[in-house]
């Protein structure tokens, strides 16, 4: 028992800081969890030799510089390799050149600028240890003046307003490395320009039944029906068919032209029958609900409701414009044919319309 006790002390000893006061080591002694105090600060070399203090702020400079450089390679290598340039890499296989040098250029830039700081932090800015006590969260103006003055010290201590090498390479580096962020907007996609304003729909274009691919007649379209169109010359099968028809989808339903009450939509009809945009104004629904006895068409995502009757003006819901109306006529062969494009941008409001 007592080798066992013996030995406990000569193991607390030795861990023991070599520089404590007496009161501590008498505080051990009696409680090994006692808090033995902050060790002896040694000084670095940077601390007592300038030579080797500019040698860390021109490591801290050159992590800097690297950063930059990193940022302005991830720029120009958005510019160089196209999105499907792929190359071979032992061991990887066959990557893409675009991925590869964005992450190799970003993942440099940010761990140079954390390189920078951690270094600068180690070598140049105080290392000395100090203990700050608890105190309560209402902060009294002496403590107050206590922190900025603190704040202050710490301010001299980096050494910021000093060494303006590192202050200023580490400025660019922070001031480039955002640009990474902006490029990537790239990848959106290209500009919309006036794609959102208009559709295939032009004149003399022929109106194509959707269902049977076959172009329509007025004789098809009967009172109280509903038909879906789509524009001569866009096959199912096209590549471009998803991205036409989200603005082009037409319906079509025949009205008795006294009970149009809109003379905008009676001069754009032919024998009552009226032409409107599918997509619903609010957020781009496919309308397909249409009620015989009051002419009303309904959007089925959010109940949005169009009186036919009255411009496809909106009677219900949250859609904030009437359906798009297309100027229809017929030509020589008794088909009926598009006078132009909507006078307006289909579906979803996402701009204020004059």
């Amino acid at each position: 028992m007592s080798s066992q006790t013996g030995s406990h002390k000569d193991v607390s000893e030795k861990h023991l800081p070599s520089a404590q006061d007496s009161t501590a080591v008498a505080e051990v002694d009696e409680n090994p969890f006692a808090d033995p105090g902050i060790p002896h600060h040694e000084p670095r070399v940077q601390d007592i030799d300038e030579r080797a203090a500019k040698r860390s702020e021109r490591t801290v400079a050159m992590f800097f510089i690297v950063s930059m450089l990193a940022t302005i390679a991830f720029i120009a290598s958005f510019v160089a390799f196209p999105v499907d340039k792929i190359f071979y890499l032992f061991p990887l296989g066959h990557i893409s050149a675009l991925n590869f040098s964005l992450g190799l250029s970003l993942g440099i830039a940010l761990f140079c600028i954390g390189a920078g700081a951690v270094h600068w932090s180690r070598t140049l800015m105080s290392g000395e240890e100090h203990v700050q006590e608890r105190h309560p969260i209402a902060a009294s103006p002496e403590t107050k003046a206590a922190a900025i003055e603190e704040f202050s010290q710490g301010a001299a201590d980096s050494g910021l307003g000093r060494r303006k090498l590192i202050r200023n390479t580490m400025i660019g580096a922070l001031a480039l490395v955002p640009l990474s962020g902006v490029v990537l907007l790239r990848d959106l996609g290209p500009l919309p320009e006036d794609k959102l304003r208009r559709t295939m729909w032009k004149k003399g274009l022929r109106l194509i039944n959707q269902n049977t691919g076959e172009p329509l007649r007025p004789e098809d379209i009967t009172v109280g029906s509903l038909v879906f169109a789509k524009p001569d010359g866009l096959e199912d099968d096209s590549h471009e068919f998803m991205h036409e028809i989200a603005k082009a989808a037409l319906m079509l339903v025949r009205l008795e032209p006294k009970d149009i009450k809109d003379k905008q939509e009676l001069d754009w009809s032919h024998e009552g029958i009226v032409a409107y945009s599918k997509i619903c104004t609010h957020v781009g629904c496919p309308v397909s609900l249409y009620e015989q006895q009051t002419h009303h068409v309904l959007c089925p995502c959010h109940q949005s409701t169009f009186d036919l009757t009255d411009g496809a003006r909106v009677i219900f819901g949250p859609a904030g414009h009437p359906l798009p109306q297309l100027n229809i006529n017929v030509n020589n062969d008794g088909e009926l044919v598009a006078e132009g494009d909507f006078a307006e941008p289909v579906g979803p409001s996402f701009w204020e319309r004059g």
